[in-house]
């Protein structure tokens, strides 16, 4: 058997130059490493209840081992814990919460301590080499690395970056895609995560951002921040979109990204396995955005409604088809790469809604304001589409009206503000029949129709509307009021204003 006296201390010293430089770490994390080794030993030969620690000197070599006892005033473990009294005959100087050290002899490193000492190192060198790991990739996330397969197992290959390990997952490599082991791999570095087993570097090939990058390694305009890629939305191995756009006007961005006979564009189509590649034109001018993101259908006209995000787009008939795409894709890619909802029409269903929603607005102008069809559809002609509009325009506008003079203005005005007025004391009487409470009512935004949908629902009283949620008013789904074109400031205001009023005791509100 050896002990730690008899190891020459130069040895020791070398063995730790050694492994720091093979496996690229410090070497006073492999003299702390070994350290907790020969403490660990210590421990198992003098019992593990002891506080035993180790002093490998950093010059010489030289190994101490010592036992450290808390001064205390009174004594509850003697394994842990020296008297005052004791403490103070070995140092006169010594305070109670002080440590005293007592040197021990060498220990003997037996067959086991030797094997126990050695798990310690080797653990504590792969801890070490697992941080090191961890700090080189973490700050790379989003950068195109290439590899080796090292393993292909149930479908989720594992990548040798070079001393690290990474994992692409099944669902994040394209489609058809196989590997084999030694097969050379490009992917996005997506995601690095310290782990208990070292780091995680999950790698995908099925990221936009991954085309983005390979669009600023083929073309030098975008490395070079000539072009700028705005936006991009993949079906990871079938088709994609991207949106370019050139802070030199003199500079086609889409023309740089295809290429010289779609030189560049073709190189990122074989590295995604054919992915079919549409570049369009970035526009900060949203209808046109959505028109050169539905390429390449041709697209006639474009109604945007900024509120809820949504636009409606129409087509000539025989567009219809390339518009959607197969299975909806090229509607799908283009609503994602704008952020905007798109809703496709062919010209005919236009018309024919328009007609409808033509017919239906003169039959409430016909009953409302008890008024003929063709003074009706004057009306609509003109542009007005709601009572409450004819109610509150000036006169001057209704008296422009061929056929129209002022009396005729006057007493249009005066029917649709009657019939206004009915329409409201109806809903008035209506949200009283369902059991709302008065002091719902005060809030200022709320109409008498809003009253109604919300009695309806079961919000009666202020408490009930205290304790919604934004989403709960206006979701496009299933909001309570979401065919009110309430904006979110303005639910918000409504709920706030609720939540102030005395006696109401919303989520996290005192009642006043």
């Amino acid at each position: 058997m050896a002990t730690i006296s008899n190891i020459q201390r130069h040895e020791l010293l070398q063995v730790a130059d050694a492994v720091a430089r093979e496996k690229n770490i410090s070497r006073e994390d492999i003299l702390t490493a070994m350290e907790m080794a020969i403490q660990k030993a210590g421990k198992a030969k003098y019992g593990h209840d002891h506080d035993i620690r180790t002093k490998i000197d950093r010059r010489t070599g030289e190994v101490k081992l010592f036992r450290y006892l808390l001064v205390a005033d009174h004594v509850e473990n003697e394994v842990t814990q020296i008297s005052f009294k004791e403490a103070k005959s070995r140092q006169p100087d010594i305070k109670v919460g002080d440590f005293v050290m007592e040197e021990l002899p060498p220990i003997d490193l037996g067959r086991i301590a030797a094997q126990t000492a050695k798990q310690v190192i080797v653990q504590k060198v792969r801890e070490v080499e697992r941080q090191h790991e961890y700090e080189e990739y973490k700050d790379r996330k989003g950068e195109i690395i290439n590899g080796v397969v090292r393993r292909v197992e149930f479908g989720n290959v594992t990548v040798e970056l070079g001393k690290a390990e990474a994992v692409m997952r099944r669902d994040l490599m394209l489609p058809r895609e196989t590997f084999r082991p030694g097969d050379r791999v490009r992917a996005l570095i997506l995601d690095v995560r310290p782990d208990s087993k070292g780091s995680q570097i999950i790698l995908s090939r099925t990221s936009p951002e991954f085309m983005a990058k390979l669009f600023t390694q083929e073309v030098p305009e975008i490395y070079n921040k000539i072009i700028e890629i705005k936006a991009v939305a993949r079906d990871p191995g079938s088709r994609a979109k991207l949106a370019v756009y050139s802070r030199d006007t003199n500079i086609d961005p889409v023309g740089a990204c295809v290429g010289i006979r779609g030189s560049r564009v073709q190189a990122i189509v074989s590295e995604l396995q054919g992915e079919k590649v549409d570049i369009v034109p970035w526009a900060s001018d949203q209808a046109t955005f959505v028109v050169n993101a539905l390429a390449p259908a041709e697209v006639t006209k474009v109604v945007l409604d900024e509120e809820t995000k949504r636009i409606e787009v129409v087509v000539p008939d025989d567009q219809l088809s390339l518009a959607i795409g197969r299975k909806g894709q090229n509607v799908r890619l283009a609503s994602e790469l704008t952020g905007w909802e798109i809703d496709i029409l062919t010209e005919a269903e236009e018309s024919e809604r328009r007609a409808q929603e033509f017919k239906n607005v003169s039959q409430v102008f016909i009953e409302a304001l008890d008024i003929d069809e063709v003074i009706a559809q004057l009306l609509i002609t003109e542009g007005f589409t709601k009572i409450e509009e004819i109610a509150f325009v000036g006169v001057d506008e209704l008296e422009k009206i061929e056929g129209f003079d002022r009396d005729v203005a006057l007493q249009l005005q005066e029917r649709a503000k009657n019939y206004i007025e009915a329409k409201k004391q109806q809903q008035v009487e209506r949200w009283r029949d369902l059991g709302v409470e008065e002091k719902l009512s005060t809030i200022a935004q709320l109409t008498p129709e809003m009253l109604v949908a919300l009695g309806e629902q079961g919000v009666k009283t202020l408490q009930d509307f205290a304790d919604l949620s934004r989403d709960e008013l206006t979701n496009t789904q299933d909001g309570l009021l979401r065919g009110y074109d309430l904006s979110a400031e303005t639910a918000d205001q409504m709920i706030m204003s609720a939540r102030s009023m005395p006696k109401v005791v919303g989520n996290n509100l005192k009642s006043s």
